[in-house]
C-alpha cells in the first residue's frame, strides 16, 4: 500500500526492521521501553500476531513504525511513532487503520493502547481518531520476573 503521493509503503513489519524501528522508538518522546522490547521478545510478539504490526518505508528508510497484537478478545498497539520529519501527512493514521483492519480480520472488535498522561501529543492524535481515554479502569502491572515474596 502507498500512502498518497509521498510513495510511502507501509508493509507488514518482520524482525529484519528490528533495527531502524528500535532506533526510531528511542528517538520518540514518549515511547517508553523496556526489556519487552529486546530483539527476541519482538520476534516471539511478531510471530505470535503475525501480520498485525507494521512499517512505513520511504525510500527504503523507515520512517514509522507500530506494533499490534491480540489475544484472541482484545487487540492492543503498542510504540506507534513516525519520524518528525514525516509527521502531520497522515502516516500514523495509515499505520493505525491497516492496524485496526487486520484486527477486524481476526474478529477482534475492541482494541486498547497505552499512552503516558503526560503524552498530549499523543493523547491529542488518538482523540482525533476516536479512541477515549477511560477513566473507569486502572492498569497494574507486575514483573512476574520477580519471585513470591
Amino acid at each position: 500500500m502507498t500512502t498518497n503521493s509521498d510513495s510511502i509503503r507501509i508493509a507488514a513489519m518482520t524482525l529484519a526492521h528490528y533495527e531502524p524501528v528500535v532506533a526510531l522508538w528511542q528517538a520518540s518522546p514518549g515511547v517508553g521501553l523496556s526489556a519487552a522490547d529486546e530483539k527476541a521478545a519482538i520476534a516471539r510478539y511478531l510471530q505470535r500476531n503475525p501480520g498485525l504490526s507494521f512499517v512505513a518505508v520511504q525510500q527504503g528508510v523507515v520512517v514509522g513504525a507500530v506494533l499490534c497484537g491480540h489475544d484472541g478478545r482484545r487487540g492492543l498497539i503498542h510504540h506507534l511513532a513516525v519520524t518528525p520529519a514525516c509527521r502531520r501527512r497522515g502516516i500514523g493514521t495509515a499505520l493505525v487503520q491497516r492496524c485496526v483492519a487486520s484486527l477486524q480480520a481476526q474478529s477482534i472488535d475492541k482494541c486498547h493502547l497505552f499512552v503516558f498522561r503526560d503524552n498530549e501529543d499523543a493523547i491529542a492524535f488518538w482523540q482525533t481518531h476516536s479512541w477515549e481515554i477511560r477513566a473507569d479502569i486502572a492498569i497494574m502491572s507486575r514483573w512476574i520476573t520477580e519471585t513470591e515474596a
